[in-house]
């Protein structure tokens, strides 16, 4: 049977969850979100939430050092709380991953019909086309293998950080500093960061992704983990400098034009440095876009893939012989992917499509979050470690706050529908997982796995034998 192929190394693996990131589309997609909720604190609204990832980070690295599995959550949880709780993590993850791409390639469209117009290239539907034309480009491109995928991930993501970089120090150097952003807000207070916080996590939403590929990457348990940190750490820093950067830009008294801004780096561009540098950032969001479209089918895909040969639809897990990529959760996520282009995306505008189904993923992913950093304690707690207990419990806890403020006050319509959405998915979940009594959790493990130590969180011990499935390594 043809299995996936350890071929990637740590900066693959880095690149994988930098991408899904997509730090440039974040800054230009989320911004006007956090700043519509946290107003000119939205600086502070991204360094909350940094906090709260990295101790979600921690949780997934204390696990990553220990089980190396494409369905990630799916055996982190399911390790601890059994088969069936960590199926239904991990299809609230698919959730998340399926609704970032859906998300992702509509915005491809969005920007890079702007760019086009830059170009002098316009048309009333130019967007869908260029969103149809990037959703198959993704599914051929995933399907040639995650080495060409990540590499050319990391590359298109590292160009468009680099233009966002430049515009954020020639705006500081330009205008004057304050510590305003670090502050709340009179209008908005403490409740409207919690909710910016939600829009916070979304700018950091796969960085968990590189976990995915714990069967394709060379000495998993060292370089998932500083993988999985390093896009927290490099997140967090840029998404703080670069919000401090367009509030300021924009004026502590013109932030509500900001968070009503469709294009603000377009915007911010053009006003201190030029239109074609403008048009060039309209690119570099593109292809961040199309970078994060790339990760998140790859991911949406692994996930697929781990649930059905677990045992919900054997029939999906075939690796394509060539290539050794999940050729059939592939094409089943890509398909998924256009069927949502042509009966939402076409009836609405890219941004409004963009942000209604990826807020969707986002409550899908607190709730993952929050199973993850809940496992790791308790698992902690087992075992008598009460640093890991503090870092899982402090997550969990932290984590029900933008949780809260995402369902009450109630958001206005299509927006107080998503929660029961969400609600739905993971019944069906449930469901699965009920009338699929065979479910079970290969034991794909590295095979030179560091014996545990005192303390260390428990062996899995729902894990199946290892010798129901090879894993193939190569240099």
């Amino acid at each position: 049977m043809a299995v996936l192929r350890r071929s990637l190394g740590a900066v693959e693996a880095f690149g994988f969850s930098l991408s899904i990131i997509a730090p440039t589309l974040a800054m230009a997609f989320t911004t006007p979100l956090t700043a519509q909720s946290a107003g000119r604190a939205a600086p502070l609204a991204y360094l909350i939430g940094g906090i709260i990832v990295t101790l979600v980070g921690l949780s997934f690295v204390a696990f990553g050092r220990r089980v190396a599995h494409a369905g990630s959550v799916y055996a982190y949880v399911g390790s601890v709380l059994g088969a069936r709780f960590g199926f239904v993590a991990g299809w609230a993850l698919l959730l998340m991953y399926v609704t970032l791409l859906a998300g992702s390639t509509a915005l491809v469209g969005n920007f890079g019909a702007a760019a086009l117009g830059h170009a002098k290239i316009e048309g009333p539907h130019l967007w869908f086309v260029v969103a149809v034309l990037s959703a198959f480009s993704t599914v051929w491109i995933t399907w040639r293998g995650m080495q060409f995928a990540a590499r050319l991930m990391l590359v298109l993501e590292g160009a468009s950080v680099l233009a966002i970089l430049l515009l954020a120090i020639v705006i500081l150097t330009q205008v004057p500093l304050s510590l305003q952003p670090f502050t709340p807000e009179p209008d908005h207070g403490w409740a409207g960061i919690g909710y910016g916080i939600v829009f916070a996590v979304l700018s950091y939403a796969g960085f968990e992704a590189a976990t995915t590929l714990g069967e394709e990457t060379r000495n998993p348990e060292r370089s998932i983990p500083k993988a999985v940190m390093a896009t927290v750490i490099a997140g967090t820093l840029y998404y703080v400098l670069v919000s401090y950067a367009q509030i300021v830009g924009y004026g502590l008294d013109h932030v509500q034009t900001l968070g009503r801004a469709s294009a603000p780096l377009d915007v911010l561009a053009t006003r201190y440095i030029s239109g074609t540098f403008a048009g060039l950032l309209d690119l570099a969001a593109a292809t961040s876009a199309l970078a994060c479209a790339i990760g998140s089918l790859s991911a949406a895909a692994r996930m697929l893939y781990a649930l059905a040969r677990a045992g919900a639809a054997p029939s999906l897990a075939k690796v394509d012989v060539q290539y050794d990529t999940p050729a059939r959760s592939i094409a089943v996520t890509g398909a998924v992917n256009l069927v949502c282009l042509f009966l939402w995306a076409a009836r609405s505008d890219a941004m409004s499509y963009s942000g209604n189904i990826v807020t969707v993923g986002t409550l899908a992913l607190i709730l993952v979050y929050i199973g993850v950093t809940g496992a790791l304690a308790i698992s902690a707690f087992r075992c008598r470690h009460p640093i890991q207990w503090l870092i899982g419990s402090l997550g969990a806890l932290l984590l029900l706050w933008p949780l809260w403020n995402s369902l009450y006050p109630a958001p206005a319509w299509p927006g107080n529908m998503w929660p029961y959405v969400v609600a739905a998915w993971l019944a069906l979940g449930a469901a699965i997982a009920r009338l699929r009594p065979s479910l079970t959790l290969l034991d794909v493990t590295p095979p030179k796995t560091r014996p545990a130590s005192v303390g260390e969180l428990e062996p899995p011990r729902s894990i199946a034998p290892s010798s129901s499935v090879n894993f193939r390594r190569t240099i």
